[in-house]
């Protein structure tokens, strides 16, 4: 997930009364999302905004929370079966069905005019939020997997880093290239356990055309020709080709180590990957460029939208709605102002969230992303291109069980050479199948 923050205080609820003034009636709102004492500049940047806000909204007070991570799935749950979330609160797109089915969020559908630029919004996310025909959230954030690769890796090793991989043989290639730089190098890193493994796997099988699951998510659906390619593939990448290295990687950070280090060439990943990459891990911004999904017919998409607490009122429900509108849908405002970002130090310039896909908001929001960006924008431009047309895919259900289940498949062609795919897509089916059906 996009870390983002939040906090525990509940919609108030309460009648909105007239103001002072005798003007707009007074009403007061909770809103996620408030950066954190650490990033002084951007929780600055924030109050900011509410400032403005507030004052362009006579009669409506705004009270952020100020909780880390902006969805904590320990107290997500909690927050809202004892009534205590935001008016205006952030959730995951995995957890979207869930908190409609439970009557958490307010249906929006009468308020959807307040988003000025509704119309602009993708209309799979839209859809996503969408339930019988009633709106139940603002869709906020949205990326798609792509392959993250090194540029400067693939200019060492012969290869042109303005046209990157399109299809597994050409991934498979330039990987054995990269590997046959010398010791250490690494064409092509993946991960084999702590749920990243079963992570990557539903990534390729996806781009293949797969699915982990049956289109009633009661049956496993991975061990299928697209499920046997991916896994296939990476035998063959480890064991044939030797260009995925020796060491297995497990958790998240263990490959972002390896990349930041400039010996890995290519990795699946979302565009964040190349901030954390940069920020976290110490490499060179220039180096990293990231494109589309190798022959991807779809792609695992992740993101949030913005929802509304049920009990809000009518006048609650809209002011919060504006508050949205306001700083997070404006172009060149709020999360949109570049130029602000860059001046307080944010790395400006990575396509991180197409929400709003190739509308005129979308091409508004990307110009200024360009206009003001402080990294190497043009790196970029195949993922942005391919971004725009590979279908989404959301996770399955129980995703991370499913995942954990698949990491023994992942560990099992990365670790033995003798291992069969057959066989390890059969295991994992079965207690796939096991945990689906205790479920229910």
């Amino acid at each position: 997930m996009l870390g983002l923050t939040a906090s525990a205080c509940g919609s108030g609820g309460e009648p909105a009364t007239p103001n002072a003034s005798g003007g707009a009636k007074a009403v007061s709102i909770t809103v996620a999302c408030q950066p954190a004492k650490s990033a002084p500049k951007e929780r600055e940047a924030w109050d900011a905004d509410v400032a403005t806000f507030t004052k362009d909204h006579p009669g409506v007070t705004v009270k952020s929370t100020d909780q880390q991570p902006c969805f904590d799935p320990k107290t997500f749950g909690p927050k809202l079966a004892g009534g205590q979330m935001e008016t205006a609160f952030v959730v995951p797109v995995t957890n979207y069905n869930d908190v409609i089915s439970k009557g958490q969020a307010l249906d929006i559908t009468q308020y959807t005019g307040e988003i000025k630029n509704w119309n602009d919004l993708r209309a799979d996310h839209k859809e996503l939020v969408t339930k019988d025909g009633k709106v139940y959230g603002v869709p906020n954030v949205h990326y798609s997997v792509g392959l993250v690769y090194n540029r400067a890796l693939f200019t060492k090793a012969g290869l042109d880093p303005n046209t990157p991989p399109k299809t597994w043989a050409e991934v498979r290639d330039a990987a054995k290239k990269i590997a046959g730089l010398g010791q250490g190098y690494v064409g092509y890193g993946e991960y084999s356990g702590g749920n990243t493994g079963g992570w990557h796997f539903t990534q390729a099988i996806y781009g293949r055309g797969g699915a982990i699951l049956t289109p009633d998510d009661k049956k496993a659906a991975f061990n299928s020709p697209e499920g046997k390619a991916v896994l296939q593939n990476l035998h063959d990448m480890r064991w044939t080709d030797n260009s995925m290295g020796t060491k297995l990687l497990v958790d998240w950070e263990s490959l972002m180590v390896a990349m930041g280090s400039g010996k890995v060439g290519m990795m699946l990943g979302a565009p964040d990957v190349v901030t954390d990459v940069v920020n976290k891990f110490k490499g060179n911004v220039a180096d990293y460029g990231i494109t589309g999904f190798p022959e991807g017919k779809a792609s695992l998409s992740g993101g949030e939208a913005f929802m509304i607490n049920p009990k809000a009122t009518p006048e609650e429900a809209k002011a919060a709605l504006e508050w949205i509108d306001y700083r997070f849908n404006t172009v060149g405002k709020g999360r949109w102002d570049f130029a602000r970002g860059k001046s307080i130090g944010n790395p400006v310039g990575v396509p991180d969230n197409a929400v709003f896909g190739d509308s005129p908001t979308g091409q508004a929001i990307q110009a200024d992303r360009v206009k003001n960006a402080s990294l190497p924008v043009a790196n970029y431009d195949s993922y942005v291109q391919a971004a725009g047309t590979i279908p989404p895919k959301a996770e399955p259900v129980h995703a991370q069980e499913l995942y954990a289940i698949l990491d023994v498949a992942m560990s099992g062609v990365l670790s033995r050479e003798s291992a069969s795919v057959d066989q390890l897509l059969t295991d994992a089916e079965t207690k796939a199948n096991s945990m689906l059906a205790a479920k229910g």
